[in-house]
């Protein structure tokens, strides 16, 4: 059974070996209350590994392929930074990774460009991406072009979701699940891929007819119990697992796959959810 993580975050060197000061030093303080804070017993909530050890925990997992997803940055300059390091790392990893590049329509038409010398570069999606989070309208005329650039690419658009009813946390934001179904609805040649189970639109009736949405698992154990698997359309859901993102931490100190692979399966999720949805979406069967 081929598996593939279609949620996956790295970072470049020079953020992992000091991601608070880097955050500081770049405007990105959204990113540093996300991904410095620390549990009740101090735990980080997050690793920040190589891309050579992201290649380790795939083995370990059984995982073929990574999607390597961008983040939602708050600055132009930060998207052109993992931009480049995406593309180094899919070219340097081609039978292994692919990566989507990030945008912030708020820099204008800049954004644009970018969004098409990145998939240019061998990128294959827009995302994660976060008009909440990152400060603009869903109707701001950039961003409608940047999801016209995704269709005339014939690429997704991953999108961060947060589920309404989901407990509070540290930079935590309110994203409404009505913005994603208008988008869907008005942009039809779109793709769209909402993250973290749509945030709950994966068992929704309103998504059943927006043929042009998917929906990814990632986090899942931090947001719901392993009944979520049986409950979702699992022909258009690709397993995720946002690492490095410490799923497990009554449990697990480092980030990895294999313990949300190992629970996927146990909850009956089917081949097509593990793996074969997201290589016949991206053509890699």
């Amino acid at each position: 059974m081929v598996v593939v993580d279609a949620h996956v975050h790295l970072y470049p060197a020079e953020i992992n070996a000091d991601p608070a000061g880097w955050a500081n030093a770049h405007g990105e303080p959204h990113w540093k209350t996300l991904h410095t804070r620390r549990r009740k017993n101090g735990q980080l909530v997050q690793g920040f590994p190589s891309v050579d050890r992201l290649l380790r925990d795939m083995d370990t997992a059984g995982v073929a392929r990574a999607v390597l997803l961008g983040w939602y940055w708050e600055t132009h300059e930060s998207c052109v930074r993992q931009n480049r390091f995406y593309a180094d790392c899919v070219r340097n990893h081609a039978d292994r990774l692919s990566a989507f590049a990030t945008v912030n329509p708020r820099a204008g038409t800049t954004a644009c460009d970018e969004a098409w010398r990145a998939l240019d570069d061998g990128l294959c999606g827009l995302g994660e991406l976060s008009p909440h989070a990152q400060g603009f309208r869903i109707d701001d005329p950039v961003w409608r072009r940047v999801l016209t650039i995704a269709a005339e690419w014939k690429v997704p658009v991953n999108l961060h979701v947060t589920d309404p009813a989901s407990r509070p946390y540290l930079g935590r934001i309110e994203t409404p699940l009505e913005d994603f179904v208008r988008l869907a609805r008005e942009f039809p040649a779109t793709k769209f891929i909402l993250a973290h189970w749509g945030g709950g639109l994966a068992w929704s009736p309103e998504i059943v007819p927006l043929r042009n949405v998917w929906l990814d698992t990632a986090a899942s154990p931090l947001l719901y119990g392993a009944e979520v698997w049986d409950r979702a359309l699992t022909e258009r859901v690709m397993f995720g697992s946002d690492y490095p993102l410490i799923l497990y931490p009554r449990t697990e100190t480092e980030p990895g796959m294999s313990s949300l692979v190992a629970e996927a399966r146990r909850a009956g999720a089917t081949a097509a959810v593990l793996g074969e949805n997201a290589a016949g979406y991206f053509g890699w069967r």
